[in-house]
Parts: C-alpha cells; structure tokens; sequence
C-alpha cells in the first residue's frame, strides 16, 4: 500500500460513482533513489496502484486489476517539481463482481496519467 507513505490524499471528494482528491507526493520517497536519483520519476506502477487505492477507498472492496483498455503515460511526473496531483475517478459497477473505471491524473492544464479499465473483487 502506496497511501500514507508514498502520497497522501490532502482533499477527497466522493459522490456517486466518482472520487475528486488532491494527492500530495513524497519527493523523499525510497522508490525515487532507484527510479531515478538525479531525476526523480513516478513509476507507472505506482500510478496504477494509487487508482485501484482509491478505488477500494470508495468501494469498501479488496480488488485486483483485471482489464486495462487504455493506459496513457502522457507526461512525466516528478515529484520535486509536481509534488501535488488532481486524480479524477469515475467508478461504474459493470457486474455484482466488479467495477469499470476511468481515472485521469493532472494538475492545472497538464495531463499526467489517463487510464480505462476493469477490477474485480479480490
């Protein structure tokens, strides 16, 4: 689990069927020593794995990835100099097994992450 240790969500929003957070990184992180020292750069992965953190936030559920339709890296996120997030999430249950989500990370007029996808329960 990335939350509380790699980002932390300042300001969340949840209605019906979406999640609105402002998500402030750790430039400080470990993962940055390795990925990359000189110029830190958040690993897709762990773009992926705060979406479905948010997501199980809003469910209530344990889930697991199960279809990525689109996943867009569109611009490099480094923490030093991005240190704060928008994440917009619409959430659509498609099945009483799971979800389908779209999720999108910016900031201001730049677009970071862009993802379409499905998880199911866990």
């Amino acid at each position: 689990m990335l939350q509380g240790d790699f980002y932390t969500v300042v300001n969340n929003q949840s209605n019906s069927g979406s999640v609105n957070a402002l998500l402030e990184l750790n430039p400080d992180h470990h993962i940055f020593e390795g990925h990359f020292p000189q110029v830190p750069v958040v690993p897709g992965v762990c773009m992926m794995q705060m979406v479905k953190e948010l997501v199980e936030g809003f469910t209530g559920k344990k889930l697991r990835l199960s279809k990525a339709d689109h996943l867009k890296f569109l611009t490099i996120i480094n923490p030093r100099e991005n240190k704060l997030l928008q994440a917009d999430i619409s959430i659509h249950s498609n099945t009483q097994q799971g979800f389908q989500v779209t999720a999108a990370f910016f900031m201001q007029e730049t677009v970071f992450f862009k993802f379409k996808g499905g998880f199911v329960l866990e």
